[in-house]
């Protein structure tokens, strides 16, 4: 594929050209029969080649690119920075060179133009737009791009340039630019409803802005690098303003009900799931105690049913006078047996005292 303006020229080498001025100095002197007339003309040819060969020479600054063309072809653009030299375009234009700052960060309004004094002057024309839900609103934006193909940002695209930023003929970032920026915002705000572009989704607007406009100026092959959009000054207007305000204003407070809400929430949530969190361990703990107690409980009616089974009357007698001595606390028991030759005492401390029954002597 060639280079814009058709294949390259080859260049030329300077050991020939000092040949060919060698041989045509000596042809002149001859024709006119050397001596100091025929010197002094080549002297003078001499000082004027000197001249036109030193007003080659120029220099590249640092962030800076040379475009060079020769013949009108286009070359490969000079990236290196320092003093470089390429053929001259006067008196006859063999060659010419553009020298641009391409690292430089541009800026270009959309719907409004401020000066140095940072007067802002707005742009109606531009500014106001109609949203996906049919409302009026008036945006505001600024690009910054730069430069990331020299030889496409000054010879693919012919434009009519702007008087207002100082922009020349020939250049994208001009009228070009600016009507893409309009058209690719008006996508976007076509595409969205009024909330989204004053409150909610600002940031989306314009990350999907700057990949319009970015895939417009590479269908153009412009040259232009887009490095962000950004929206200023977005509201309803003039005539309807106090009302967007007023809703706008309710927004506000709506959201910072929310967020009051929502705070009470993660307040309390982790409060209500700490309390509930303690009466599950106390019933779990209650559980683990009763579950116990009734395993103990068996336990103990297990091995009294063993001993029981071994001896059952005496086992009998004593879960009675147990039961006794829990139903009658503190006071002393008399135990007669029908058959008993002597009466037992039971005491309060437990102590059992035999007391023989008979006469009294």
């Amino acid at each position: 594929m060639y280079p814009p303006g058709g294949p390259r020229q080859p260049e030329m080498d300077f050991n020939q050209i000092t040949a060919r001025l060698r041989d045509g100095v000596g042809k002149f002197t001859k024709r006119f029969g050397g001596g100091g007339v025929g010197l002094l003309i080549i002297a003078v040819i001499g000082v004027v080649v000197v001249a036109w060969v030193a007003t080659g020479f120029y220099q590249v600054g640092p962030g800076e690119q040379a475009a060079r063309r020769l013949f009108g072809v286009v070359q490969n653009p000079v990236t290196e920075a320092g003093l470089q030299w390429w053929w001259p375009s006067w008196p006859v234009p063999v060659g010419q060179r553009d020298v641009l700052v391409v690292t430089q960060t541009r800026r270009m309004e959309l719907g409004f133009i401020s000066n140095e004094a940072g007067t802002v002057a707005a742009r109606g024309e531009e500014a106001l737009m109609i949203s996906g839900d049919l409302n009026i609103v008036d945006v505001q934006m600024v690009v910054q791009y730069n430069i990331k193909d020299l030889n496409a940002f000054l010879f693919n695209v012919d434009d009519p340039g702007e008087e207002t930023r100082a922009i020349a003929l020939g250049r994208p970032d001009g009228r070009t630019l600016k009507d893409a920026a309009e058209a690719a915002l008006r996508l976007v705000v076509g595409q969205s409803s009024i909330d989204d572009i004053l409150v909610r989704n600002r940031e989306s607007v314009e990350v999907r802005t700057k990949d319009e406009l970015q895939g417009i100026m590479d269908t153009y092959n412009s040259g232009i690098d887009v490095i962000s959009v950004q929206l200023q000054d977005v509201k309803a207007p003039e005539e309807v303003r106090d009302a967007f305000d007023d809703v706008l204003r309710a927004r506000q407070e709506r959201d910072t009900r929310i967020n009051q809400a929502r705070a009470f929430e993660a307040d309390i949530i982790p409060r209500a799931e700490g309390d509930a969190e303690r009466i599950k361990q106390g019933a779990e703990a209650f559980k683990q105690a009763r579950i116990a107690r009734a395993e103990g409980e068996a336990d103990r009616f297990t091995s009294i049913l063993q001993e029981y089974n071994k001896s059952k009357e005496v086992t009998r007698q004593r879960l009675y006078l147990e039961a006794m001595e829990e139903v009658l606390p503190g006071i002393t028991k008399i135990i007669i047996s029908p058959d008993a030759k002597s009466v037992l005492i039971l005491g309060a401390n437990g102590s059992l005292t035999p007391v023989p029954i008979g006469p009294t002597p």
